[in-house]
């Protein structure tokens, strides 16, 4: 049974991500546009349980599928686009995971939105606190109800989109 853990910001997270970013690179090649580092990992400071969220942006998101073999070679579990239209979501780890790969293709609106949602935390730190302490206080109430901390979560992170979005689309004019 997998626990909710939120732990305090760890300055290893940034490594972790370099790492494996570096590791995508090789795998996809000329495929990936850029690479992110999103999810409450790539924020300093908040609380998050200690997964990191890599997102690649790729040329062509019908060509993702056909490195899965390569992907599973290093430990991921392929997960199509579960839930998401459009997008390749690769979990690694199992129940103590270590990695969410979300890969886009170049122009879908899922990009913006991850990159909003981070930037806006980055920038505005009484909602990082907000929210971190919101995600500390979910897990300790639901520790084994992934379901129960994801929906307790939804309505400050519709909040945080509301804002985040024109802030960021106003950030880059």
């Amino acid at each position: 049974m997998r626990k909710v853990e939120v732990k305090p910001y760890n300055e290893k997270w940034l490594s972790m991500f370099e790492e494996e970013a570096n590791t995508l690179h090789k795998i996809f090649g000329p495929e990936i546009i850029d690479i992110h580092h999103i999810g409450s990992t790539s924020v300093n400071g908040l609380k998050a349980k200690p997964i990191i969220d890599i997102m690649p942006v790729v040329r062509d998101i019908n060509q993702i599928d056909s490195f899965n073999k390569t992907m599973v070679a290093i430990g991921y579990e392929p997960k199509g686009e579960n839930g998401i239209f459009q997008r390749r979501y690769f979990q690694k780890g199992g129940d103590n995971r270590t990695h969410h790969v979300h890969i886009y293709q170049l122009g879908n609106s899922e990009i913006d939105r991850h990159l909003a949602f981070r930037d806006y935390l980055r920038a505005h730190p009484d909602a990082t606190k907000k929210y971190g302490d919101l995600k500390e206080d979910l897990s300790q109430r639901f520790p084994y109800t992934i379901e129960l901390y994801i929906k307790g979560k939804e309505q400050l992170v519709l909040e945080i989109e509301q804002k985040a979005v024109p802030w960021y689309r106003s950030s880059r004019a």
